[in-house]
Parts: C-alpha cells; sequence; structure tokens
C-alpha cells in the first residue's frame, strides 16, 4: 500500500515536477536532457540575468555589447539607463501617495475656501485656479518622473522633494476638513 518513500505526508502533488528541481542530491544522476539543459542556460528575449553567476546564463538572442548602447545623432553610444531598485521603487510609490493625497487635499481645501473667496475674485476665475491647482501635484510628479528618466536617482528624488515642499495644499492645511 505504501510507495516506499518516507515523507509522503510531507509532498504535494506535482513535487516531482523536473522544473521545481533545485539541483542533483548525492545519490541521484541528472538525467541527460536535463544535464544539458543546465550547462547552457538561456532566458527569453527581454529578460536580463542578475545575481551571482548571471554572466554564465545567455539570452536566447543575445546581442554583442555595442548594440546594446543607443546612438546619438553624431555617432556616440549612450548608455541606457538602469532600472530602479526595490528601494527606489518603493520611495517613488510613497511619494506618488503623497502627491496623490495633496491633489485631495486641494480638492478639500479648495471647495472649504469657495464661500470665504468669493469677494476677491470672479467664480469662473476660482474654478479655474482651483482644479489648476488641484491638478498641479499630479502634473509636478509626472513631470518630474518623465524629464529625469535618464539622470542619478537622487536628482529624481531631489525634484520630488522640492514639489513636497512647494505644492503644500496651505487651504487644506489653515482651514481643514472641518473649518474654523
Amino acid at each position: 500500500m505504501t510507495t516506499g518513500r518516507d515523507d509522503d505526508a510531507l509532498t504535494w502533488d506535482g513535487d516531482d515536477d523536473p522544473t521545481l528541481d533545485v539541483g542533483a542530491t548525492a545519490g541521484s544522476d541528472p538525467a541527460p536532457e536535463t544535464a544539458a539543459r543546465r550547462s547552457a542556460p538561456e532566458l527569453p528575449s527581454g529578460y536580463t540575468a542578475v545575481g551571482k553567476g548571471s554572466e554564465t546564463i545567455g539570452a536566447a538572442d543575445a546581442p554583442d555589447a555595442a548594440s546594446v548602447d543607443d546612438e546619438s545623432p553624431s555617432g556616440d553610444t549612450v548608455a541606457a539607463p538602469r532600472s530602479l531598485g526595490n528601494g527606489a521603487l518603493v520611495a517613488l510609490g510613497v511619494l506618488g501617495g503623497v502627491y496623490a493625497l495633496y491633489a485631495i487635499g486641494w480638492i478639500i481645501g479648495g471647495l472649504r475656501l469657495q464661500g470665504r473667496a468669493q469677494y476677491l475674485v470672479l467664480d469662473v476665475m476660482y474654478q479655474g485656479s482651483l482644479w489648476l491647482a488641484v491638478l498641479a501635484p499630479v502634473l509636478w510628479f509626472a513631470t518630474t518622473f518623465l524629464l529625469t528618466r535618464r539622470s542619478r536617482a537622487w536628482v529624481r528624488f531631489a525634484w520630488l522633494a522640492a514639489g513636497v515642499v512647494m505644492l503644500l495644499p496651505w487651504p487644506f492645511v489653515m482651514i481643514g476638513a472641518i473649518g474654523q
């Protein structure tokens, strides 16, 4: 009745899948096609191997080093932009959330201030400036993100931090959601 394996209770259906094999055990000999596959691993096009041992992994259609760089019209090679690390992506997400909260703060504060500011400007002018103020954080984030694509990460975060300081929703800060 038993299959002869000591750890049947600790296995799942599909554990014998060769793609889940993490290495040869001491008593087993890998199959010939598995050994051939391990000797020359290839990645699909568009993927880049990173980490320990990544230099031995080749792409399926590996371009030579000269074609990886973009060429400018003057014939000079320009390095391709590096991808962002995990910390930078998390920081961009947090800053994007701050800018989204700023847009919401401008909406709430601007609508609360509308009754008090009618004697200063016409209603049409106030509505236009209100919606420009609401869009300002979103436009700042998108513009900074697009214009600093080929810059260093600290330049991008410096401009985003400057926007956090400059675009603070003062009507929401001074009046708040409930008012004073």
